[in-house]
This record gives C-alpha cells, structure tokens and sequence, in this order.
C-alpha cells in the first residue's frame, strides 16, 4: 500500500461546516461542531470531511474564493467572541437567526458578520493584539495582499482589473498610500482572519482528541476575482491588460456536446516553475496545517490541464489539453510535507496516459457508487475497488443516494438495488430508516476500499431536496443545513453495527 494511503481500514462522514445546525443561519465553529463530531465519533466513524474552508466569492461557491489562504469570516462563532469578552451577552444573543433551520441563510450571515465582527475588532486588548501580530508575521506571505485586497474591493466595488491602473498594477507608491490611509480597515481584516484561524485550531484539536481526523479539500483552480490572481499575476496566464488569455473547462462529451466553461484563469506553470512553484507549495503546505488529510480536487489538471481560449469561452469547442507541472510540483510537495496524506479526485473521464499518472503516484484514488450502474465496465462498481481507494456513496456534486435512486430508469435502479441484496418493495421509502439507501451503505462497507466516506444526507435517508450542489447551476447550491432535532434521529446502532463488523474501526490520524 502506498506511503500516502494511511487511512487504514475505516470510515468517514461528509458534511459541510456551513450545513451544521446552529444559531446564527449558517453551520460555524460553534459548540454544534462538537456535538456533530461527538455523534459520529460514538458511531465509530473516524473521519470527518469538509469542503473547502476559503473565503467564498460568487454564488456563495467554497470552489470560487476570493483566496486561496483565507478563511470564511461566516464560521467565525459570536459566542466564541463573547467567551474571549469581546462581544456582551446581549450582542451574542442579538446575532442569532430566528428563521427556519434548514437551509444556510447567507444575506442574514454576511451582514451579521460584519457587525459583530466590527464590535468585537473595535475591543480588541494588548494580549489579543499581540498573539495578533504574531499571526500576521508568520501568514505575512498571504495576509497582507488579502487583507489589501479586501480594502480595495470595498472601495472600488469592482473586479480588481477595473480598478485605477496604479492600484490595478501594484505600484508600490499607490499601494503604500492605501497602507497608510486604510491601517484600521487593513488591520481589521487580519483580525478576522487571526480569529478565524484561532477558532479552527481549538476546534480542530478538540476533533482531534475525540479520534476524528479531517479531510479538507483543495480547489484546484482559484477565482479570477482573487487577491491571489491580484497578487500574483506571473503565476497566470494573464495579457498585458491583466485580462484572461485562456480559462479552464472541460471538453465536449456523453454528458455535454459543447463542453463546460469553468471560467477560471490558468497557471502559467512555466514561469511558476522558475521559482520552483513557491505559490502552490506555499499553499499546499498551508493547508496541510489545517487539516488531517488532503482532497486534491481535479487532481488530472496536475498531469494535463484543458484550454479555452478566452476571445471563445462561449463552448468549450475551441479548447485544447495542455501538460501540468506533474513530478515536478509533486516531488517538490512531498519533500517539503513527507507525511502528508492526499486524496486524488480523479473523477470524470480519463485518458489511458493521464491514468497511468495518477495510479503511478500512488495517491488514493476516488471511487463513487452512483457513478457504477450506467451500463459501461465502470470503475465505480464495488467489485473493482482495490485497497488504495476512497469510497463514496456520492460527493458533494452528486444528488442524493436515494435522490439518484428516483433519478434512474427502472431497469438501472433494478441493478443497482439487486447489486446491493435489497429485495422487495419500498426502495423508496426515506428517512433515517430507508432500507435502500442502507444497503448500498452495507455494500460500501463490505468493499475492498481502505476508506469509505457517507454524506450525513445519506446515512439520514434523504432525498434530492438536501442536496449540496448541482454544477453548472450558479442558484441555489451550497445551502443544505442540517437542523440539530434531526441530526441525532440516524440510525446509530446500524452504522456502529456496520463499523464493526467489516472492520472500519481503524483510527484516523489525529
């Protein structure tokens, strides 16, 4: 087995921060985290993944921050604030939702964020100043064009390249103006991000010492609209305007004649590669320390990457393959983190040269279980799991297993419920009791797979209306919530039964 597979034989859940229950209208690093993870644990689940913790740009999207190193100010805990006695009682209890629970409110969190995270920078002490200050010393690499950009995108209310060229271009003298007159709005956005990063550590150490590791995940592409795209313009494929000269995507297949146009900027991997990729080291590195274990997203893009000129984004038509950085990034990351554990999301479809890549990495690789009953010899089917696998019901991309169970035509959904030994009436049937969905989560459990991850949404039986995200829709993702009267209604004793009898006791990491 590989070095890079340390996950044992075990198991893992797949919820989201912002879908935790909670008071304040988005899941955050508040005392519901720890009930979640408590629950869990006592299930005998020892993995615990998330999707990307960033600070999120369009659409609310986790995959399009407005940074790769920055964290999400929405998951920063008012009552965490009022431990540290920089928000009263009273303002705590001002900050909490009295909508419904089941669904991330993130209007109502982005305007309560911004006040009580002005309250509490406002009371900041000489102590908190200087751990601080420390903090910005250490992250200087990244805090301080983000804390920069950030200034600058409230004041311009514009994309970066429609700012005043000076600004637009980072002359220093223009730059160094804005330092001096902005310092309080400056330094207040590297409160945010100390207390962000503060929050997280104690929670995460608390995971940790209830046996749970965590598996974070790395977008990877960034926005274009980014303080890292701002910042480092000779890391992208940029003309002399600071606009795109290509966007990511993918190429026409089965699933679209004309392809999909993902709009973000490209590296310019070449010229990355003169200062030995420090942008991408740097930022791996960075979230190794937030995280257990590491989910590479589009993991290909680091064999070949797909090209769309940007005078043609209309389809992805007129696109093209390009090679990546592979070993010569990767060699470089694993030096630097030689205990690091990875995921390779190798999802969608694959060449015969670029899997040769990925297997030849030894990295983990992803299987899905929807994924497996399209009538193709698909990898995805359970039978072909090998040991160095990460086993999904569905991701965060998929609908729901039931949800995918209505989806399927009758003769699919035959197969794959006969595959899993459910016989019988009443598939349909959801809630935490859903036999269906239970014996496809039997089958995961008896497979090969070294790691099997569950959506919570799945172990509670539920259907496509908690689904997490449909690509390409750019409305209405991101915003399943799990309210905490119905968080504790899964079926316990089934998964620990399960746990323990396929042997997935195996601990995380931590």
């Amino acid at each position: 087995m590989s070095k890079f597979n340390s996950f044992g034989r075990s198991a893992g859940v797949l919820l989201n921060i912002s879908s935790l229950p909670g008071e304040y209208g988005i899941g955050c690093f508040s005392k519901d985290a720890d009930a979640f993870v408590d629950l869990i644990a006592d299930m005998g689940f020892h993995w615990w993944q998330i999707l990307p913790i960033t600070a999120i740009g369009p659409g609310n999207s986790p995959y399009s921050g407005r940074s790769a190193f920055a964290g999400n100010r929405l998951y920063i805990c008012p009552a965490e604030l009022e431990a540290i006695g920089l928000l009263s009682a009273e303002e705590a209890a001002a900050c909490k939702y009295l909508g419904e629970p089941y669904s991330a409110d993130y209007n109502f969190a982005k305007l309560n964020a911004e006040k009580y995270l002005r309250l509490a920078f406002g009371r900041i002490g000489d102590d908190y100043r200087r751990d601080m200050q420390t903090f910005r010393e250490r992250e200087a690499y990244w805090i301080e064009d983000y804390a920069l950009f950030e200034v600058l995108s409230g004041e311009y209310s514009t994309s970066w390249w429609k700012w005043e060229e000076p600004l637009r271009r980072r002359d220093k003298s223009a730059l160094d103006r804005v330092r001096e007159s902005e310092k309080q709005d400056i330094d207040f956005y590297v409160f945010e991000q100390y207390e962000f990063f503060r929050e997280w550590s104690a929670l995460k150490q608390r995971i940790n010492r209830r046996g749970v590791s965590i598996i974070g995940d790395l977008p990877f592409y960034v926005s274009p609209d980014s303080a890292d795209v701002w910042a480092h313009p000779d890391c992208f494929q940029l003309d002399e305007n600071c606009f795109l000269k290509a966007i990511a995507g993918v190429p026409p297949d089965a699933f679209s004649k004309t392809g999909q146009v993902w709009g973000n900027p490209l590296y310019d991997f070449t010229n990355m590669k003169k200062d030995s990729y420090k942008w991408w080291r740097q930022r791996i590195s960075h979230c190794l320390k937030l995280y257990d274990a590491l989910r590479l997203d589009h993991f290909r893009a680091f064999y070949n990457y797909f090209s769309i000129p940007a005078k043609d984004y209309a389809t992805a038509e007129k696109g093209h393959w390009e090679l990546g950085p592979a070993d010569d990034l990767l060699s470089l990351v694993r030096d630097e983190n030689p205990s690091a554990v990875f995921i390779a999301e190798d999802l969608g479809d694959i060449d015969e040269a670029c899997r040769a890549y990925i297997d030849g990495t030894g990295i983990p690789t992803m299987r899905v279980f929807q994924f497996g009953f399209d009538g193709t010899s698909s990898p995805h089917i359970p039978f072909r799991y090998g040991l160095n696998t990460v086993a999904y019901t569905g991701t965060h991309d998929n609908n729901t297993t039931l949800g995918w169970l209505y989806e399927l035509n009758d003769g699919a959904r035959e197969y794959a419920l006969r595959y899993s030994g459910f016989s019988g009436p009443g598939w349909g049937a959801g809630g935490p009791d859903c036999k269906s969905v239970k014996a496809i989560i039997h089958t995961l459990m008896m497979s090969s797979a070294s790691l099997i991850v569950l959506p919570y949404q799945d172990m509670l039986g539920y259907g496509a209306d908690t689904r997490m995200n449909i690509p390409g829709e750019s409305e209405g993702n991101w915003v399943y919530r799990l309210p905490y009267h119905l968080m504790s209604t899964v079926d316990r004793d089934f998964f620990l039964d399960q746990i323990r009898t396929y042997g997935r006791h195996g601990g995380g990491i931590a």
